[in-house]
């Protein structure tokens, strides 16, 4: 969001395309400059970096996908005449190094400032949809998109259970393939079905939800990004990947357990560093944001 921003403010006559999945592209909608302006003008479908994106020529391409080289690849693909990009030893652009241990939000300020905008590290809010489907609740999201990033359901079932009988209105989020997980921690927290809401929200609505949320409860997943969007407070739940790289800003209301040790983020079995986060850690954690 704050390179976006900066980019729109740099260039504020300009059509800026964002070449994307387009199952984002609601939420991207919700993305406005400081004076109500949309950052994004058009939403560029891309199902991954074989080609360049569809549509003429471009002035000017701006690789925030990574460091290459296949995304670089694609940005002079385009054809356009200037490309602002991390450098890479492979590829003869100018631009600046990655540097690995860099936060995502520094690292995309970073490649706008050395392109001549100046952004604002701190500009990560997005407007709140219109239609919100449940208010004041507390999200638990258990899911994750690898198991080395979910902390144990029975865990999250606990927490779970202890927010209901402190008279909280617990919801349980995730993708449709999460259901059946949702399903399986609402049973042994004694929640009714309805508090299953996995595979029921789109992007937007999901949004919502956690717009108008008390608390957010996740591991380091899209979730936690959204209570960071909204000044949501939240408990997140790192695992292998430190929060020095994805974590929420340290300025807002969350808070972040991690026991200080990385490992592998594509593991097929929990981080051995996420399960030394206790269920009094997060209870405790949760007592104090609420």
């Amino acid at each position: 969001m704050p390179a976006l921003r900066a980019v729109r403010a740099q260039y504020p006559d300009a059509h800026l395309a964002l070449a994307m999945p387009d199952r984002y592209a609601d939420l991207v909608a919700l993305a406005h400059g400081a004076d109500g302006t949309a950052c994004v003008d058009e939403v560029i479908d891309t199902r991954g970096l074989t080609g360049p994106p569809p549509g003429p020529t471009p002035d000017l391409a701006i690789n925030l996908h990574g460091r290459g080289p296949q995304s670089i690849d694609v940005c002079v693909a385009t054809g356009a005449p200037s490309i602002l990009t991390h450098a890479h030893p492979d590829r003869g652009l100018a631009g600046p190094p990655w540097m690995q241990e860099l936060h995502e939000v520094d690292r995309w300020c970073r490649l706008t400032e050395y392109g001549g905008a100046s952004a604002d590290r701190r500009d990560r809010l997005i407007a709140r949809p219109a239609d919100v489907p449940v208010t004041r609740s507390v999200v638990v999201h258990p899911g994750a998109a690898s198991l080395s990033r979910r902390w144990p359901p029975d865990r999250f079932a606990r927490v779970a259970a202890r927010l209901d009988r402190q008279g909280h209105l617990v919801v349980l989020t995730g993708v449709a393939e999460e259901r059946g997980l949702c399903r399986a921690i609402a049973d042994q927290a004694g929640l009714g079905a309805d508090a299953v809401l996995a595979g029921e929200l789109d992007l937007v609505h999901l949004a919502a939800l956690v717009c108008d949320a008390d608390l957010v409860v996740c591991g380091d997943t899209g979730v936690a990004h959204l209570a960071s969007a909204y000044r949501t407070p939240s408990v997140v739940l790192f695992g292998p990947t430190p929060p020095r790289w994805w974590g929420p800003p340290s300025d807002g209301p969350h808070t972040v357990l991690w026991s200080g040790r990385t490992g592998d983020p594509h593991a097929d079995t929990a981080d051995p560093g996420l399960l030394d986060i206790s269920v009094s850690d997060v209870l405790t954690a949760v007592r104090d944001r609420l």
